[in-house]
């Protein structure tokens, strides 16, 4: 069946609330409109607008618009109107009427759709029927396309129309007309913007009378972005605290009282309260302002009672820890003194001779001043000359002890030299263990190692004495040369004579000689294999002859190294042999101290690993000359004159050590020497000065040396480039 009339509907319409549609005509339709929503809702809560709506001022029941991406609602098996007391069957009369005035209807819409063509530059159309068990949602409609539908309604009472809504297709540009002035006008092109997202249907509420729906509205605007402003935004809810309200009822019930007609309230435990005295607001702040001195006052008094706690248990550490420090080098004197009266008493190695010789001279010195001081005449003479009597008897008995010296210690570096060789093969893993292995070469030296010891010892027993010549007749018998024959024959004179019960001080002789013969018997590589590696190997004569200087004291031909050559020396003096005479018989210097602060000095360089190259290439002579004339014996801040406590270290650690970049202070104050970062700030600007003029006098003292004059124009640029 077909209605009466078209209607276009626009989407204005149609997302406008059913409550604010224009008033219905007559009927139960008007008054459901006109009514409020008492629906449920669909989706979601929230005020929404109307999707389906009837024809105003008409009541012919309900229609659908349909909006490109909103869903609409159809309901295609209900009834044609809102009230079925209006609903009327369809006759022939009424029919014939109803074609009439559509095709009346149709031909004015024609005439509009002709103009509305105009406007739209292109388009294309397509044709579907839609069936009538499903709504306008099933069409797919994508913007561009036009929908149209038809819906009848009949009733007795109006004249049957139908609804036809047609959407309109909205062009790229359109013309707009803009008022410029009061009588001037302008057209402007303005260009559409199509939407590029479906909108979603976001819920809305159903009436439950009227059986309209109202769906939430939808922005058509996508929001603009915010700009950047470069910092970190976060949203409310993390930066909010969850907060829940909930009641709570009292446990205990609580009421007041009052006295009245017919009933008495006891007023014995009433108290009275009188209103104090008014407090103005200066008065309150002032109030404040002195509990608030009061506090600060005892804060302060509290953080200066801790401070000066603080204080004092600094300054009790700092005591404990200075008299424990003087302890402490009081100590490591009398430990020194110890040890150097040891030393007199046993000396043993060089330096404990020449701490031995340099102790007499000192003491020689003292006594020929006493005797200048007290003796005159022939008194004086006598005394020198039992002066000179006690000096030669006590370097008789150091000679004495020299000799047992050298002969222990050659003992010493006998075995020494053994056990290096017996030693097994070592080397470190990957996982840093080490890893020992004996081969038939080292187990070879340990066997003859063991035999030597058991030779050269004495006071054992005869039974142990022979097998222990037993072994070595045997052990030596294995290779046969004249040292080994030599050999067996004084291993079976002593044999023969420890029979004939010969005493063990007529034996010692020959017991040294087997000795000294079993030595040479270890020393050749071809019964000791292993020695092989450690013996020196004598240089070619004719490689020496470019290295080889003759000494005028001893007038022996020597090779280079047993020369010193100091900084100020021009020829090749005395070797070192005759050195050491010329100094035990005539000064009777003490070198100890300066080898000390020599080896200490290289210990430290040797720990900057910045391939320091002038520190082993000083001398002894050379720092001794250094320490005696350039820094007078003493430390350049304290003037601390022990020899045993001064050390040398860099002046600025930032340079290699060298002569002109050195300073000689006391243990501690290199190690408070070498933290500072700034010299210029930490010293003043005389001290310094004195300094310098140090290091030029040591720049041009060991200017002389061939071998330093290659560091000096390197050290200058260092300098100006520091």
């Amino acid at each position: 069946m077909e209605g009466a009339s078209d209607c276009r509907l626009e989407a204005a319409n149609a997302e406008t609330p059913a409550a604010e549609q224009p008033p219905a005509g007559a009927g139960e339709a008007g008054e459901a409109r006109n009514a409020e929503p008492q629906g449920e809702p669909l989706l979601s809560g929230g005020a929404g607008t109307a999707q389906t709506d009837e024809l105003p001022g008409e009541g012919l029941g309900h229609h659908e618009a349909m909006e490109n991406g909103e869903q609409g609602v159809c309901e295609p098996d209900g009834p044609f109107s809102a009230s079925p007391e209006h609903a009327s069957p369809v006759t022939v009369t009424s029919y014939s009427t109803l074609l009439e005035l559509r095709n009346s209807e149709r031909e004015k819409e024609t005439s509009q759709n002709a103009v509305l063509s105009e406007n739209v530059t292109s388009s294309t159309a397509t044709g579907s029927i839609i069936e009538d068990n499903k709504t306008l949602m099933w069409s797919m409609a994508t913007f561009c396309e036009t929908i149209q539908s038809e819906k009848l309604h009949l009733d007795l009472g109006h004249f049957p129309r139908k609804a036809v809504q047609q959407d309109y297709c909205m062009p790229d540009v359109i013309p707009v007309r803009v008022q410029t002035d009061s009588d001037t006008f302008q057209d402007v092109a303005v260009k559409i913007e199509r939407p590029t997202f479906r909108k979603p249907f976001l819920g809305g509420f159903k009436n439950r009378i009227t059986g309209v729906e109202f769906h939430n509205a939808g922005s058509q605007t996508i929001p603009k972005k915010r700009p950047e402003k470069g910092t970190t935004l976060f949203c409310r809810e993390t930066q909010t605290v969850f907060q829940k309200n909930k009641r709570q009822q009292t446990a205990n019930q609580t009421s007041t009282q009052m006295t009245k007609v017919g009933l008495y309230v006891s007023n014995v435990t009433d108290k009275l309260i009188t209103p104090g005295k008014y407090l103005t607001a200066e008065e309150y702040h002032k109030r404040r302002l002195e509990a608030v001195i009061v506090l600060q006052k005892y804060f302060r008094r509290w953080h200066a009672r801790n401070l000066v706690q603080k204080l004092k248990e600094e300054k009790r550490l700092r005591l404990a820890w200075e008299a424990q420090e003087e302890l402490r080098k009081k100590k490591e004197k009398e430990d020194k003194v110890r040890r150097e009266h040891e030393r007199r008493l046993n000396p043993k190695t060089k330096e404990d001779f020449e701490l031995l010789y340099h102790a007499l001279e000192s003491w020689r010195q003292e006594e020929i001043e006493r005797i200048n001081g007290t003796l005159t005449g022939a008194e004086r003479k006598a005394a020198l000359c039992g002066l000179l009597e006690q000096e030669a008897h006590l370097i008789a008995s150091i000679g004495r002890h020299k000799l047992n010296a050298d002969e222990e210690n050659q003992q010493k570096a006998v075995l020494h030299f053994l056990s290096k060789c017996a030693q097994p093969k070592r080397w470190k893993a990957y996982d840093g263990k080490t890893t020992e292995m004996d081969t038939p070469y080292t187990l070879r030296a340990r066997e003859l190692l063991e035999i030597y010891r058991s030779v050269s010892m004495n006071d054992i027993p005869q039974d142990e004495r022979i097998d222990v010549l037993l072994t070595l007749r045997c052990t030596v018998k294995e290779h046969a040369c004249e040292l080994t024959k030599e050999i067996v024959e004084l291993i079976d004179r002593e044999v023969d004579l420890m029979s004939r019960k010969v005493k063990e001080c007529n034996l010692e002789g020959l017991r040294k000689r087997i000795c000294t013969l079993f030595l040479q018997y270890i020393k050749k590589p071809e019964f000791n294999p292993e020695v092989a590696k450690i013996l020196k190997v004598p240089p070619d004569p004719l490689k020496l002859y470019k290295n080889v200087n003759f000494c005028r004291s001893c007038e022996n031909y020597l090779p280079s190294t047993e020369f010193p050559v100091p900084a100020n020396s021009r020829t090749i003096g005395r070797c070192h042999l005759c050195c050491k005479l010329d100094n035990e018989a005539r000064r009777r210097e003490s070198f100890l101290k300066y080898r000390l602060i020599l080896e200490n000095l290289r210990k430290s360089e040797a720990g900057y690993q910045d391939d320091t190259e002038i520190v082993f290439l000083v001398q002894l002579q050379d720092l001794q000359y250094m320490i005696e004339n350039i820094w007078g014996c003493q430390s350049a801040l304290s003037a601390c004159s022990d020899l045993c406590d001064l050390v040398m270290v860099r002046w600025d650690k930032q340079q290699e050590w060298s002569p002109w970049n050195t300073i000689l202070l006391t243990k501690d104050e290199a190690d408070a020497h070498l933290k500072l970062c700034n010299l210029q700030e930490a010293y003043e600007a005389a001290f310094i000065h004195r300094i310098k003029q140090k290091h030029i006098r040591a720049k041009k003292y060991f200017a002389q040396i061939p071998a330093m004059t290659s560091f000096l124009p390197r050290s200058d640029k260092r300098a100006n480039a520091s």
